[in-house]
């Protein structure tokens, strides 16, 4: 029903407007009797055989929401009741912020992707902290943060350090988002010196807390081999739990789009199926690299069961889904878990 109803007329919409009607539906189901748990009836599965505990945190199921789809965390209990094992919420910053100027989210329907330059718009870590505190997370919650646009990167780590002290008690592990396309200057926070920075500083807030919160690292799909290998050295030594692989890309190679539609687009993080390939090579790239010492949340043109498959082979020990959500709706987790069980049962 969704891609033959739903999905055409969510696509007659602006990206941004769809976006806002989606999340502006769930909010309306809470109030509907027995509306949530008809959606948990239909929608979620529990299954032991993918039950996991990764740096100290219990997964239900290996399948997660990357950060993008709920920006302010106010929809992590409404998305947990379609399936998902974790939600990924944000980008947060430490203060509110607009974004980039709309139109910012487009859609490439021929190539089943997205270009978005948002340029990380939030209502700030605060909003976000009230929801968490108000509404206790019945589903595992990582917060994703970065720095405000106007902050000098020289300053990033005390954005960073300032957000996951303020979240720290209330969130279930914290993704750095030093690779998002769409801010100006912000890919470069990857560099050593920046980069050792961040996470001395976030290190920091962790060893004054009684206990560790894991901490990962969300790297772009566009950085060369002596890139990753740096990235890889410096969270093996410094304490990082984790990698998420990929962000978007600045790549627009082997699209089906025309050159003069995506000329009118202009520039932008590219998501969906085109970013399988890249994704896919880095998570094994890293996963070798570093002879599995590094935990992968692979994320990144995952848009079928068998591909989420594929990343867990290539040695992911989680996945996430945006844009796959978007093009294939609400029961795409659970499509994903029966694949994945499935799989399992053929192996025994």
């Amino acid at each position: 029903m969704y891609k033959l109803l739903i999905r055409p007329l969510l696509f007659l919409f602006p990206p941004e407007k769809a976006h806002n009607i989606t999340l502006g539906a769930l909010r309306v189901l809470r109030y509907i009797p027995g509306a949530r748990f008809l959606i948990r009836l239909i929608y979620k599965r529990r299954s032991k055989s993918l039950e996991k505990e990764l740096f100290g945190v219990k997964f239900p199921n290996p399948v997660g929401i990357a950060a993008g789809l709920d920006k302010n965390g106010d929809h992590y209990n409404d998305l947990a009741n379609f399936g998902f094992g974790f939600i990924e919420i944000g980008s947060l910053t430490p203060k509110p912020q607009e974004g980039n100027p709309s139109p910012r989210l487009f859609r490439l329907p021929k190539d089943g992707a997205l270009i978005n330059r948002m340029g990380i718009n939030n209502h700030g870590v605060k909003h976000a902290l009230e929801n968490l505190k108000r509404d206790h997370p019945k589903i595992v919650v990582a917060a994703s943060i970065s720095k405000n646009t106007d902050a000098p990167n020289e300053l990033a780590y005390k954005d960073f350090a300032r957000s996951v002290a303020l979240l720290y008690d209330f969130v279930d592990f914290f993704v750095l988002n030093v690779s998002c396309p769409n801010v100006p200057g912000l890919q470069h926070l990857q560099e050593d010196s920046m980069l050792s920075q961040i996470i001395d500083s976030v290190n920091e807030v962790r060893r004054y807390n009684e206990f560790s919160r894991p901490v990962l690292l969300k790297v772009s799909p566009d950085m060369d081999h002596s890139q990753l290998d740096a990235i890889i050295h410096l969270a093996l030594i410094n304490g990082i739990d984790g990698i998420v692989a990929t962000n978007t890309t600045h790549s627009r190679e082997g699209l089906s789009t025309s050159e003069k539609t995506l000329s009118a687009i202009g520039e932008g993080g590219l998501s969906g199926a085109p970013l399988l390939k890249k994704s896919l090579e880095t998570v094994k790239y890293i996963h070798q690299k570093s002879n599995n010492l590094l935990p992968i949340i692979a994320a990144g043109g995952i848009m079928t069961p068998n591909q989420a498959l594929q990343m867990l082979d290539a040695g992911a020990s989680l996945v996430e889904v945006y844009t796959g959500f978007v093009y294939n709706g609400p029961s795409f987790a659970k499509q994903i878990i029966r694949h994945l069980k499935k799989q399992q049962k053929k192996k025994k």
